[in-house]
């Protein structure tokens, strides 16, 4: 099976249709600025953080680490049954709500002053924000096949790097001119507009789309279901959730998300300390580790959507991430710009396997399981997500230096790296109990 899925991963078969050619600039870009808009109401309460949000607030720095942990918490508990919705239902109308209700929220942020309003705040934003991750992974299975498709995750997930990217250059200006609680009401309004262009421009399947023609949609829905053909069969969501790939996925995921959000939270605090410089050029230096990282992104998913081979495009880059944020602990004592370079290659290198990760996990299990399991794994990333954030900010807090964090992250993205080796080598054959290997894939 590993065999003939690597043969439908090679770029010779790449449909030359216009219509399917347009695929890329009809859904991507709009995909690409909707991920964009929630990953800046996320990542913007590192900045707020950086800026004195504590001191404003009159709050400790304990409770405003648990300020930034307590998104994650919220995007825990939505994420199995909005991947069940988007699959049932419509992935575009959910994340239509979501647009919404985070733009609401994210502003809202700027506004209460009081600490446990704005702890249900953080709350309920990351619960607003847990739709999205799922609803787009499942709706891009339903528009690009197995050889786009770590090309197509990509341009989704470099949403978020981009998006601390131009952040980190812009926003401590923009807290310098208005004040971080201005800036968050600012940060959050457009995602209100947004919503309705997403709602005209995005449809959850091609039978839906006006603009592609009928041979088109016949060509790739052909395509997208021989793929499925040679995937095992899973009952249901239930068995498939249960299963040792499953689990391990997930707890995979877990400890990446240890050490990629403790990073992107914390990293602008650690830079001030580290550089005694003002917000404005702690945003400029924030932004480098994010420029490798859409870099690295786009040329790891365009090798491993030539190679079918997903976990030699993860788990070397995890495991040299990991051992750079140790240098960076190490380094860290003596020499800011020695610490830093490691900090660059660790944050470009914990980005840059993320395409062919959650492509890896569409190609090993069916359609009509693969987008809860989508959900659990990164549900248990946002389990991950919060115990990071929230033990990198403690121990900031309680130590008054970055060390200890990074020394956590640094041994969590290690242990992440060598999960991956133990996935079966030959997708879901041996990975879920009860499935049946020779027959056709089951739609619920």
């Amino acid at each position: 099976m590993q065999r003939e899925l690597e043969t439908l991963a090679t770029p010779s078969g790449a449909f030359t249709r216009p219509a399917l050619r347009q695929r890329w600039v009809r859904i991507l870009p709009i995909v690409f600025v909707t991920y964009s808009l929630a990953y800046v109401d996320r990542a913007n309460y590192g900045f707020g953080a950086a800026a004195g949000l504590a001191s404003t607030l009159h709050i400790t720095e304990s409770k405003s680490a648990l300020l930034g942990a307590l998104f994650f918490l919220g995007y825990f508990l939505c994420q199995i049954p909005g991947a069940a919705f988007a699959r049932k239902r419509s992935a575009r109308q959910l994340i239509f709500v979501a647009l919404l209700s985070w733009g609401v929220l994210a502003a809202l942020t700027g506004v209460v002053r009081n600490f446990w309003l704005l702890a249900a705040d953080r709350l309920l934003l990351g619960a607003s924000e847990s739709f999205i991750m799922p609803g787009m992974l499942l709706l891009l299975t339903r528009w690009f096949t197995r050889a786009e498709r770590s090309r197509a995750n990509t341009l989704l997930i470099a949403g978020n790097p981009v998006t601390v990217l131009w952040m980190s250059a812009v926003t401590g200006y923009i807290i310098r001119s208005i004040g971080w609680q201005k800036t968050f009401i600012v940060e959050g309004l457009p995602s209100l507009l947004w919503a309705v262009i997403w709602l005209m421009f995005i449809r959850d399947r091609p039978e839906e789309a006006a603009w592609m023609d009928g041979e088109s949609r016949q060509e790739l829905n052909e395509a997208l279901q021989r793929e499925q053909d040679l995937i095992p069969r899973v009952v249901n969501a239930r068995v498939a959730l249960r299963s040792p790939l499953a689990i391990c996925l997930a707890l995979q995921y877990f400890l990446w998300c240890v050490g990629v959000y403790g990073f992107v939270l914390w990293l602008p605090t650690i830079i001030q300390q580290g550089a005694s410089r003002g917000i404005a050029i702690t945003g400029l230096l924030s932004s480098i580790p994010y420029l490798a990282a859409v870099i690295l992104m786009l040329i790891v998913s365009s090798f491993s959507d030539r190679s079918g081979n997903r976990p030699k495009f993860i788990w070397p880059l995890l495991l040299v991430a990991g051992l750079a944020l140790f240098g960076s602990f190490v380094t860290s004592r003596f020499s800011f710009t020695t610490s830093f370079c490691f900090l660059v290659v660790a944050g470009g290198l914990m980005y840059a396997p993320y395409g062919p990760f959650f492509a890896m996990i569409a190609e090993r299990l069916p359609r009509n399981v693969a987008a809860e399991v989508t959900a659990m794994v990164n549900a248990c990333g946002a389990l991950g997500s919060f115990a990071g954030s929230y033990a990198v900010g403690l121990l900031q807090a309680r130590t008054g230096n970055p060390r200890a964090g990074f020394l956590l992250m640094s041994i969590a993205v290690l242990v992440s790296a060598l999960l991956i080796l133990l996935l079966p080598k030959d997708g879901a054959n041996h990975a879920v109990p009860g499935v049946d290997p020779g027959a056709a894939t089951i739609y619920e």
